[in-house]
This record gives C-alpha cells, sequence and structure tokens, in this order.
C-alpha cells in the first residue's frame, strides 16, 4: 500500500512548496523563512531519531549526508527563491524543475548507471512538452524579459543540485530516515545561513499565516515530501522516480488555482494530461524492464 501511495502522496506534498512559497513572501524574507524551516525540521528529526533510538550514520556517511542536503535542498531552494525574487518568473522556474528528469537521465547515461530506452525519452518528452502547454499562458503574458541572465542561471543552477543531491540519495540508501533527514536539513540550514546574511534580510512579520505556511512547509514539504523522496530513491530507479517531478508544476497551477482564483484554460488542462501520460509511460516502461 505504501509503495502504490508513495507517488501520489510525493507529488502533491512537493507541489505545494511554490504555493508555500506565494503564501509567505509577502511576510517575511525568503530566506530567513528557508533557515526557519531547515533548522525546524533538523530539531524535530533529530529529536526523533533520539527518541527512537535510531542508529546515527559512520563519520564519511554523516558529512555525504549533510553535502547532499545542503546541496538537494539548500542550493536547490535558496537559488530558485533568490531568482524568483529578483525578477524570475514562478512560471519560468517551474518550468526548468521540469528539466530535472531529463537531466537525471543525461547524468545517468553518462556515468553509465543505465541506458533509458527510447521509451522512456519519449515518455520524459512527452512529460515535458504537457508542462509547457499549462504554463504557456503564464510564460506569454508574463513578458519574459530578465534584466540580466544571472537569474535564468541560478534557476538553471538550482535544479542541477537538485538533480546531483537527490542521485546521491540512492547511494546514502542504509541509513534510518530520521537521521538522514536530519542531517539533511542540517545541511541546508548552513547554506540558508549563508544566503541570509549575504542576501536576505530579517524581515518577518509574524502573522498567523506566517507561521501556518511555516508550520506546513515543515511538515508536509519538508518532512513527508522530502522523506518520501528519499525513501522511493532508495528503492526504485532514479529516472522513473524523478519522472513524478513532471507532475508538480501542472498540479501546482491547479492548487494556484483553486486557492488563489488563477484561472485555467482548456489548453492547461490538456497540458496536464499530457504530463500525466508521460510520467506514466516513462514509469511503466521502467516497470516492464525491471520484470525482464
Amino acid at each position: 500500500m505504501i509503495r502504490s501511495l508513495a507517488p501520489a502522496l510525493f507529488v502533491f506534498c512537493w507541489s505545494t512548496a511554490f504555493i508555500v512559497a506565494r503564501a509567505a513572501a509577502p511576510h517575511a524574507d525568503v530566506q530567513l523563512f528557508l533557515l526557519c524551516r531547515f533548522a525546524s525540521v533538523t530539531v524535530l528529526l533529530g529529536i526523533a531519531a533520539a527518541a527512537a533510538g535510531a542508529r546515527w550514520p559512520s563519520p564519511h556517511n554523516l558529512a555525504q549526508h549533510v553535502a547532499a542536503g545542503a546541496v538537494m535542498m539548500g542550493l536547490y531552494l535558496t537559488l530558485s527563491f533568490w531568482a524568483i525574487a529578483h525578477g524570475l518568473p514562478a512560471g519560468i522556474m517551474a518550468l526548468m524543475g521540469a528539466l530535472q528528469p531529463l537531466f537525471t537521465a543525461a547524468l545517468m547515461l553518462s556515468h553509465g548507471r543505465g541506458r533509458p530506452s527510447m521509451s522512456m525519452w519519449l515518455g520524459l518528452l512527452v512529460g515535458f512538452f504537457g508542462v509547457v502547454l499549462v504554463l504557456l499562458p503564464r510564460l506569454v503574458q508574463g513578458a519574459f524579459a530578465p534584466s540580466s541572465f544571472a537569474y535564468v542561471a541560478a534557476g538553471l543552477l538550482s535544479i542541477v543540485a537538485l538533480t546531483v543531491g537527490t542521485l546521491a540519495q540512492r547511494r546514502l540508501g542504509g541509513d534510518d530516515l530520521r537521521a538522514a533527514g536530519c542531517l539533511q536539513n542540517f545541511g541546508a540550514a548552513i547554506v540558508a545561513v549563508l544566503a541570509t546574511c549575504s542576501v536576505g534580510t530579517m524581515r518577518w512579520d509574524g502573522s498567523l499565516v506566517l507561521w501556518g505556511t511555516l508550520l506546513w512547509a515543515v511538515v508536509i514539504s519538508s518532512i513527508v515530501a522530502q522523506g518520501l523522496l528519499m525513501w522511493m530513491m532508495r528503492r526504485g530507479d532514479p529516472t522513473r522516480v524523478t519522472a513524478l517531478m513532471l507532475l508538480v508544476p501542472p498540479l501546482a497551477a491547479i492548487l494556484a488555482y483553486i486557492l488563489f482564483d488563477e484561472t485555467l484554460t482548456p489548453l492547461q488542462f490538456a497540458g496536464f494530461a499530457l504530463a500525466l501520460a508521460g510520467v506514466m509511460i516513462a514509469r511503466r516502461v521502467t516497470s516492464y524492464q525491471a520484470m525482464q
């Protein structure tokens, strides 16, 4: 049951990060918000691991977990939030996020960790095209013309960081998820401290909306979503798991439609259907190959 429900639950929880960012931005500096999020998760998972008597990783693995968290969550979120805060449209950033499955397949191919089939590539490309359709109205209306390519570069670098950190989860399998999550969020918190000190501010209005958003980000976006990602990466094919990322931008658009009355056109609904079809192709191909 867990294996069947994990993909859908992961996609929902991960997609709420876009909603969290939008809800928190008017009330706090995004880098400070990320620092509070990572620090809170570190403390909570550390307490959970200690209470359960979990075995902590060896010193060598401990350092690797801290580094993986600094890359997968710290660099990914601080860079992407910084780019959005300085003019990169959220739709463009979401579109870049849909590149992650393609980056994952390319990295695996370049390192000899498997050869994604033509059907796998087809599924990823179909899904990516679906994401483009979902975001196309926002991209056209946004008249994307950033004043500097630095924000685009930061957005792309954040997706590369997410890809590399995600692949590292497979190599770090075997350690207790609570201890691993604690260490990885500690690594992310280090990056957030540096980001807050260099480009952030201490803006924090302390409103109920902000505290509620932080609670959701800690429990759902961090503990549940990241825990599911680590669990699936340890037990599944990386390309198949990251193909789920194609569903995140379309679902985020639907959540924004429900919560913020953002309009959705028939073209966007068609794009969501294509993204879903692409993910199903990519995951079914991998499942078929695993049975051979």
